[in-house]
């Protein structure tokens, strides 16, 4: 008798063991894709901090030393550029170009825009030209990090599973940007808007199950307050709707020209300047970091870093920002994203959006509502600069828990992004089919010196 149970037993173990094995797969694979959305809510915690640490030590430095950034900064930004070059040559500027541009790739000979070492120089790199003085962010470069992470996951994960690679991309990115920002629902915009442009059910899945976990690490070591906590903000009807045209039409002509001067820059910059960066790029890194450092002498040090302890002061009203505050900003960024340095214009762009609302506030004498033309005025241009207004009204909206004013700042982002698209093409798929094109004549050039009996 126990020899014929024994038999149906191993008869049975025999049968269900494909089906075991595959389920036995199946919990490996979601196990991994889990540990890279933590991976990716770890790295955005150990990047802010290390880039808050090395700004206050940065700002510490200059408060002793006024005129320290004109050796520091000019020095950091020679070294950035050369070991993003030499070591990270994928690395430099925002990071969601190369992760949009990486999503279009089908040759898998062409140069990778996603990797393990390109996302460590991201970071670290990164940190280096934040904590150095130069006007970048680390939200954008996140993205980039994230989807790094998660290119790598692809390869571990069990073809059973069905993932696309192109899915995990968008999961990473988007991980990426809700655990920098502490905004879980602008990360599923992001997704939807900007690196997607559409949902897939499958996909879907995904994004939220990369948001959650990334985001439960951020809150864990990050708190689970808002970006620029808690803002009062007062408004009704009459004044909402005469803040909110202001708001538009500046930042909306602002944040065209700007996204205008950086895919210029990028394509059809001619004359001595932009041979120079051609030719010599880390000298003119140098350069650059010299009017870094000479902005932030002459601000105060106002333009130092990524703008966010200055917009936190003027939204919370323990302070005021100086009418140059905003074009000494937006000339600082400008400046550093030319450089070649790895970083965003994220948190620049919402600093200098603080900064005209700011100004537009001590314009009109009207400090009751200068919370709500701030906030008005950081979607408006960040939705100027990136065209991606849903995204950028629920980025702001979360950041200073403004529900209370969403139509206002649905309305800013929309017509801010609308009067932008009439000077400048969308930003970031711009450059992404830049970055395209140089990944292809990369290769081509490499193919081209390669002897035709190693080919």
């Amino acid at each position: 008798m126990n020899r014929f149970y024994f038999s149906r037993l191993a008869t049975y173990l025999r049968q269900e063991r494909p089906r075991h094995i595959a389920h036995l797969r199946m919990a490996l694979g979601r196990a991994i894709f889990w540990g890279g959305a933590i991976i990716v809510g770890l790295l955005a915690v150990a990047f802010a901090k290390s880039a808050d640490a090395m700004s206050g030590v940065f700002r510490h430095a200059h408060e002793h030393m006024p005129l320290l950034p004109l050796l520091v900064t000019p020095l950091a930004g020679a070294l950035c550029v050369f070991l993003t070059r030499r070591f990270f040559s994928a690395a430099a500027g925002s990071g969601i170009p190369q992760t949009l541009a990486e999503m279009r790739r089908e040759d898998d000979d062409l140069r990778p825009l996603l990797s393990l070492r390109i996302a460590a120089g991201k970071i670290g790199v990164g940190v280096m030209a934040v904590g150095s003085g130069f006007s970048l962010g680390r939200e954008g470069p996140t993205v980039q990090v994230g989807a790094s992470i998660m290119a790598a996951v692809h390869r571990h994960l069990p073809r059973s599973l069905g993932i696309q690679r192109h899915h995990l991309l968008v999961a990473g990115g988007s991980a990426g940007i809700a655990a920098a920002f502490n905004t879980p629902l602008a990360g599923i915009i992001f997704a939807i808007e900007e690196m997607s442009r559409s949902v897939e059910a499958r996909m879907s899945g995904l994004v939220i199950t990369a948001i959650v976990l990334a985001g439960v690490v951020s809150k864990v070591f990050m708190g689970g307050g808002h970006y620029f906590g808690h803002v009062l903000i007062e408004s009704n009807d009459s004044v909402l709707l005469a803040c909110v045209a202001l708001a538009t039409l500046s930042t909306g002509l602002a944040g065209g020209v700007f996204a205008r001067m950086l895919i210029l820059a990028a394509t059809r910059w001619t004359g001595r300047v932009a041979d120079y960066r051609r030719h010599h790029p880390i000298r003119f890194a140098a350069l650059c970091g010299l009017l870094v450092a000479l902005l932030g002498i002459v601000s105060g040090g106002l333009t130092f870093g990524s703008g966010y302890e200055q917009t936190l002061q003027v939204l919370h009203g323990y302070g005021e920002l100086p009418w140059y505050f905003a074009p000494a900003k937006f000339i600082a960024t400008v400046t550093a994203y030319l450089s070649g340095l790895p970083g965003g214009i994220f948190a620049p762009s919402l600093s200098i959006g603080a900064g005209i609302g700011n100004t537009l506030s001590d314009m009109l004498g009207t400090p009751a509502t200068q919370s709500m033309l701030i906030a008005l005025c950081m979607t408006g241009f960040l939705a100027a600069v990136t065209q991606a207004p849903i995204t950028s009204f629920v980025i702001v909206m979360e950041m200073v828990d403004g529900y209370s004013l969403i139509i206002g700042l649905m309305a800013t982002a929309l017509l801010a992004s609308a009067i932008s698209r009439l000077l400048s093409p969308p930003l970031y798929h711009t450059l992404a089919m830049i970055e395209y094109e140089k990944a292809r004549d990369s290769e081509h050039t490499q193919l081209a010196a390669t002897p035709p009996s190693e080919r």
